[in-house]
């Protein structure tokens, strides 16, 4: 039963992985999942330390594959997903209030990216302008899209997420 348990842990962990990957390549497409406006689609998916905390890793992952496999520099690659990482254990440690658990994604981001932006990209923007561009872009994916796939989400839940 150990040995199923952890599987399944391992493989939500790896689709929401996969997930990530995909969808910050959709946001590259259109040219939103860097730079100083950035609306990644896929941190919306930093909602799902709610439902289950095989989503910690599996962002951790997905992001670190997105941000390798879409060209980051290497600024960009150690340290944005620990960015990611930051706001996924803050939502797992909010899981039990809906309303804050999107905040510690928008605020890890928008503190920690800007300087990514300005060190790691050359961007000559102001700082704080950066983490209020950031921000903005953060309250969209992973705060207003992240609670719309909470409460998709939400009924299903423990079907969806189960780890038995």
């Amino acid at each position: 039963m150990k040995k199923r348990k952890r599987l399944l842990f391992i493989c939500q962990g790896a689709i929401i992985a996969a997930a990530y990957v995909v969808l910050t390549y959709l946001s590259s497409m259109v040219g939103l999942s860097s730079g100083v406006i950035q609306i990644r689609l896929s941190e919306m998916l930093c909602i799902l330390p709610v439902f289950t905390p095989a989503a910690i890793p599996g962002l951790y992952l997905g992001c670190l594959l997105a941000n390798i496999l879409t060209g980051a520099v290497w600024l960009d690659v150690l340290v944005g997903p620990i960015a990611t990482l930051i706001g996924a254990l803050g939502t797992y440690a909010l899981r039990k209030n809906k309303w804050l658990a999107p905040l510690p994604p928008v605020l890890s981001n928008a503190l920690i990216v800007p300087f990514v932006l300005a060190y790691g990209y050359e961007m000559s923007e102001a700082i704080s302008v950066m983490m209020l561009t950031v921000g903005i872009g953060e309250i969209i994916s992973a705060g207003i899209l992240g609670m719309i796939l909470y409460f998709a989400l939400y009924k299903n839940s423990e079907r969806i997420f189960r780890i038995e």
